[in-house]
């Protein structure tokens, strides 16, 4: 696995508003498939941290969201989100992601993703930190 993670993601019509160019809040869902493919390439199974295997059903919900649309992407365009981490806390991540065109920018964003419990903010398994850990030092 390289970082930064690399996930590709075609552009279809219903991705698109009425003039052809990707609606908005398509990006949300290509970064959101991003980060979900991140997770599962680090071993981290979201079904699993749910159903509570390691002391209760814990999930990720985004606390927080800057998006920055620097140009449109269009129907039928191959994509790439990149998913780098920025910071580990006890219970968040710091994540940026990036929509890129080839060498294109088209979309930055950064994501603060919370890990929850029974509706409140609950500390990351330490196997989950760790492995996030690793990779926002690059190894």
């Amino acid at each position: 696995m390289t970082f930064p993670h690399r996930f590709p993601v075609r552009v279809y019509y219903e991705d698109t508003d009425f003039s052809g160019l990707v609606y908005h809040a398509s990006h949300l869902r290509f970064m959101e498939r991003g980060r979900t493919e991140l997770l599962r390439e680090l071993g981290i199974h979201q079904r699993a941290l749910l159903e509570g295997g390691d002391g209760g059903a814990v999930f990720f919900v985004v606390r927080a969201m800057t998006i920055d649309f620097k140009r449109p992407a269009r129907m039928d365009d191959l994509l790439d989100v990149e998913t780098s981490v920025e910071e580990v806390g006890a219970a968040s991540l710091a994540l940026a992601q990036k929509i890129w065109r080839g060498a294109e920018l088209l979309v930055e964003a950064r994501v603060t993703v919370a890990a929850v419990e029974g509706g409140r903010a609950r500390r990351l398994p330490p196997q989950v930190r760790e492995k996030f850990r690793r990779i926002q030092s690059g190894q």
